[in-house]
């Protein structure tokens, strides 16, 4: 039974005809004449009497006539209720600082929108330093790049990003090329976050992987005073695009070259406390997370990413 097919019912007996009730419904006479069978036939019962004049209700359909309207009041009432109803509460996200150039605003703006009364509490760090935040439960949700299957956690694939190699555009005697394998990089000068943090842990197995030589960088665990590093000239990166983000001049100051190498991308995944353990503003921002970062994605916003096949 449908609340669809108690509107109509009602709708029928208080005009007294089926065309009259189809017409003030907005839908054909035989959809009308179809649900009201349906619904006598879960009922095994006849609820409507045609006569010369038209509709009338029988005893049945009298008796019922009453408690469907009371239903459609209660239905009506929980509807405005949860129309009215304002969530509350505080919700604490971390993201990486090359997520947060590209997601950060975009989330506040959508939760300010859509939950004016929730608070946020927003905390950009590395990959790892969340993790840890996340695992002693200091975080509600947190972007993150490499997930531990043995935690307690809700982990969604969210967004997948190329990497580039990333070098400063003055004083270089040839232009980068348009992509570029892991095994030319040779003794290229690398500027990367240590061991712990997401983008380490994939690119030092994706160099073990292809026996390539031991990653022996320059180790800065702060995005900003990489790219200061590598903007001076002191080395090479290799970062999403979106590391990119808050340089109003990168396309002067850096250029870059895609790694080719197959499945050597940045998964970011979508991770939080268990469904359980968050508030329901909690699994409200985690929704609007995902949702923004699908818009981001599909609008071309989020450079070098593109949606996760394994999200839904």
């Amino acid at each position: 039974m449908e609340l669809r097919q108690l509107r109509y019912f009602v709708r029928i007996v208080e005009s007294g005809s089926m065309s009259r009730a189809a017409i003030e419904l907005e839908v054909v006479q035989s959809a009308l004449s179809q649900q009201v069978a349906r619904l006598e036939g879960e009922l095994a019962t006849r609820l409507l009497q045609r006569t010369s004049k038209g509709v009338v209700p029988t005893e049945a359909g009298l008796a019922f006539f009453r408690e469907a309207q009371l239903a459609l009041r209660h239905a009506d009432e929980a509807a405005r209720a949860a129309q009215q109803a304002r969530l509350s509460g505080s919700v604490s996200v971390g993201l990486a600082p090359t997520t947060a150039s590209v997601l950060g605003l975009p989330l506040m703006q959508a939760v300010r929108e859509r939950y004016p009364d929730v608070r946020l509490h927003m905390v950009e760090s590395l990959s790892g330093h969340l993790s840890a935040m996340l695992n002693a439960r200091q975080l509600d949700l947190a972007v993150l790049f490499d997930t531990d299957p043995g935690r307690r956690w809700s982990v969604t694939p969210l967004v997948e990003e190329k990497l580039f190699l990333i070098r400063a555009r003055a004083g270089q005697r040839e232009p980068l090329p348009a992509r570029i394998r892991l095994a030319q990089l040779g003794e290229l000068p690398l500027i990367l976050p240590s061991g712990p943090h997401g983008l380490r842990a994939t690119l030092d197995a994706a160099f073990s992987g292809r026996r390539l030589r031991r990653l022996l960088p320059m180790e800065v665990d702060s995005l900003a005073m990489v790219m200061d590093a590598v903007r001076a000239g002191l080395g090479c990166t290799i970062q999403p695009r979106a590391a990119l983000a808050r340089f109003a001049d990168a396309g002067e100051a850096f250029e870059l070259a895609e790694i080719a190498d197959a499945r050597v991308r940045r998964l970011n995944s979508l991770c939080s406390l268990s469904d359980d353990e968050l508030s329901p503003a909690g699994l409200a921002v985690r929704v609007v997370l995902a949702q923004s970062a699908r818009a981001l994605v599909e609008a071309g916003q989020w450079a070098g990413a593109r949606w996760s096949h394994h999200a839904s």
